[in-house]
């Protein structure tokens, strides 16, 4: 994108200013309409499995029933509790939202479609998600209500919990891949499995792993059957319940931005990416962006699909959960990994690592606009 704004006859630094500002737009519009589309299928894949019909009145199969709902929450006041604290209580929706889109600029799409491809995009991720935390504390402890503030404590101790699960995940996640680059994961993921699966998901070390990140995902974003920081029959609405208009349209926002991101990392850490299944010439021929949208939809039903069935978690099993199954199992699983890659002489392979495609949508540094940046 930078080459082509230096084609209209803007200077290198100012093509890649303009690059940028234009990538940052179009992925974040790009996720807001998503957001819009999943809510809707949400809604759809719950009424399904209810016997409902779902949405199906504003627009063709009620398809328009989003962008209604977000108009009316425009529309509406936006009232401050009188005891909150007002500078904090608008700031905390504002920082969740920013935070959610933040965390996109350095996934990619597909193979060079990118806004940013760093080599330490796995820590920028795991940094940014674990930001998350403060506009949901914020919002608690601004809003002067008890049942927001237990709600507060509540996500601060159970996102902490999944976090360290996540992290230990993502270490054997790298000593396979060799690399924190996202680009560079799903590139060593291209016939690992038996020499034609593009998935690291089929390794017998790497599966029970999945099953972990995939759970502590739920728990990560709040979702049932973890989404104890809004239990509506406990908690009225948790850390929302003193929102309304567009500070509550903010905290749904980012709330499904980051279903959204893990449903995505998912099927980057995991399942291959924008890659075909299967290490077969002719489903190259499908744009890999394809590929990416269709894994990312499949985890997002899931999301549902468990949402819709699964009872809620009490809050003592959550944290037994995490701290006593997922946390020594992950540490084991770390060692077993390591282990295993040091006998197999893995290491050693990965040593030199081969040249990879790092084309991105922009460059994330103009002062060396033809650079190469490979994996870590």
């Amino acid at each position: 994108m930078t080459a082509f704004f230096q084609s209209l006859g803007l200077s290198y630094d100012w093509a890649w200013t303009v690059a940028t500002l234009a990538g940052i737009l179009i992925i974040s519009l790009l996720v807001m309409f998503s957001v819009a589309m999943v809510i809707y299928v949400d809604r759809k894949v719950l009424g399904a499995i209810m016997l409902r019909r779902g949405p199906n009145v504003v627009g063709p199969f009620g398809l328009l029933q989003s962008f209604a709902d977000g108009l009316k929450v425009f529309l509406q006041e936006t009232i401050i509790p009188s005891a909150a604290n007002k500078g904090i209580f608008l700031l905390a929706p504002i920082i969740t939202f920013t935070v959610a889109l933040a965390a996109w600029a350095v996934i990619p799409f597909s193979a060079g479609v990118v806004l940013s491809d760093i080599n330490v995009g796995l820590l920028y991720i795991l940094a940014i998600s674990s930001m998350g935390v403060y506009g949901v504390v914020m919002s608690g402890w601004a809003s002067n209500s008890k049942y927001p503030f237990f709600s507060a404590m509540r996500a601060s101790a159970q996102m902490i919990s999944y976090e360290v699960s996540i992290g230990f995940v993502l270490v054997c996640v790298v000593l396979f891949a060799g690399t924190f680059n996202l680009s560079g994961i799903v590139n060593a993921q291209q016939g690992f499995g038996l020499g034609f699966i593009n998935a690291y998901v089929v390794h017998p070390l790497l599966f029970p792993m999945w099953v972990v990140f995939f759970i502590s995902s739920l728990a990560e974003t709040a979702r049932a059957p973890f989404d104890l920081t809004e239990a509506e029959s406990e908690l009225v609405a948790g850390y929302q319940t003193e929102y309304s208009s567009m500070s509550f349209a903010l905290f749904w926002l980012g709330e499904y931005a980051n279903i959204l991101l893990m449903c995505s990392l998912n099927t980057l850490l995991f399942w291959g990416g924008w890659l075909p299944p299967v290490d077969w010439a002719p489903l190259y021929l499908v744009p890999g962006i394809i590929w990416f949208l269709l894994k990312t939809f499949m985890f997002f039903f899931m999301f549902s699909w468990i949402w819709a069935t699964v009872p809620r978690y009490r809050y003592d099993q959550l944290m037994r959960l995490g701290w006593k199954v997922f946390l020594p199992m992950s540490l084991l699983f770390v060692a077993a990994t390591s282990g295993y890659l040091m006998a197999t002489g893995h290491f050693d392979r990965v040593a030199a690592p081969a040249a990879t495609d790092t084309s991105t949508i922009v460059h994330s540094n103009p002062a060396q606009p033809k650079a190469v940046r490979g994996q870590s």
